[in-house]
């Protein structure tokens, strides 16, 4: 099992919108909406990397009112 985060930008206005979007969609174990740099963080897993990264380029990139994601995967040390 893989995990990453993805901090997200999103247009101004939007963040609500976008974390209730994201919240539906398989692989998302958590969305918060936050202040700072970026408005939404998301903790997303999967089986495999390719898995995630279809996650993230297919699903989560392509819901509407995001600008920008950032996406940190996580590491066991």
């Amino acid at each position: 099992m893989v995990q990453a985060y993805i901090l997200i930008q999103t247009e101004v206005g939007r963040a609500r919108d976008v974390a209730g979007l994201i919240s539906d969609l398989a692989g998302v174990v958590r969305v918060d909406a936050v202040t700072g740099p970026y408005d939404v963080v998301v903790l997303t897993e999967a089986n495999t990397v390719d898995e995630l990264g279809k996650l993230i380029v297919s699903k989560v990139q392509m819901v509407p009112g995001i600008t920008r994601t950032l996406t940190c995967s996580v590491v066991r040390l």
